[in-house]
């Protein structure tokens, strides 16, 4: 009986080390899966917060491709369409603007849209009318000038031409005229008031306002319109009180005109009739044109 007593407390301590070896403290063992559970679910977070940006810059780069896929596709469209389905006719006037400015300018930046072109070219056809291919230069020639009986307050400004103008031809000349009596009509043409012509502009010169008020001021009167006969432009003038700087003005604008846009033979200052030149006769039909100041 004592036996039977005392022997169970060695075995159920026996039995509770050493049929559980692994098992430990239980405050210790909680401790630990709690720090476990902590550790993995701070990776899971850290894995988590570097998976948008990813993802983000995986979704960015795909859009980019994508769009990129489309700008190629619509450019090989654009060829191929180009290539295959482009009308004739534009691509002969493309051509054709690589030796002709005057049509360059006309289409500008419908280069390339055969619809546009088409629009733009019709239009300049309308202004322009027969005389559209027409080409126009100036003359490498200087033009002579000539002065026959010229009475500054009454007379003609004859001009003759190369050819029959175009209507190019006559709005480049009357836009000249006009612009001319526009600031002759504003008192340019006064030599009483040259403070600058004969200066130095190296030291900031002066400008006396005071004695370009006291000046008699001098006004172009009156002008006609610029008409033209064939070859032949004239227009009348009454320069007022201007003085003969303004012929002087004149002539080189005309110089550059003639070199540049429009070749001109001759003008002449005076005189009641030149060339063919037929009083009354101002019908287009009979070639007559004319600029309206």
């Amino acid at each position: 009986m004592m036996l039977s007593l005392t022997s169970p407390s060695p075995i159920i301590l026996f039995s509770s080390s050493s049929l559980h070896p692994h098992h430990t403290n239980s405050s210790s063992s909680s401790s630990l899966l709690l720090k476990c559970s902590k550790n993995g679910a701070a990776a899971e977070d850290e894995e988590a917060a570097k998976r948008p940006s990813t993802e983000a810059k995986s979704s960015s780069t795909s859009a980019r491709e994508r769009r990129l896929l489309r700008v190629r596709e619509e450019k090989r469209r654009r060829d191929y369409d180009r290539a295959h389905n482009y009308p004739q006719w534009a691509k002969i006037i493309e051509d054709a603007c690589r030796d002709d400015s005057e049509l360059r300018a006309v289409l500008g930046d419908s280069i390339g849209n055969p619809e546009l072109m088409r629009k733009r070219v019709e239009e300049r056809v309308r202004t322009k009318g027969r005389d559209f291919h027409k080409s126009k230069t100036g003359s490498v020639l200087a033009f002579k000038v000539s002065f026959r009986d010229f009475n500054p307050i009454d007379s003609f400004i004859w001009f003759e031409l190369y050819g029959a103008p175009s209507d190019r031809d006559v709005d480049l000349l009357g836009s000249v005229i006009q612009s001319w009596y526009v600031m002759g009509r504003l008192g340019a043409y006064n030599s009483s008031n040259l403070q600058l012509a004969n200066s130095s502009m190296d030291y900031n010169p002066l400008y006396d306002s005071d004695k370009a008020a006291m000046v008699m001021p001098s006004s172009f009167h009156d002008i006609s319109d610029v008409e033209f006969q064939d070859n032949w432009g004239r227009v009348w003038v009454d320069l007022g009180t201007s003085d003969f700087f303004a012929v002087d003005v004149l002539l080189n604008s005309l110089t550059v005109l003639s070199s540049e846009y429009l070749g001109i033979q001759q003008v002449v200052f005076g005189g009641r009739r030149m060339g063919d030149w037929e009083e009354g006769m101002t019908s287009s039909e009979d070639g007559y044109k004319h600029f309206k100041i």
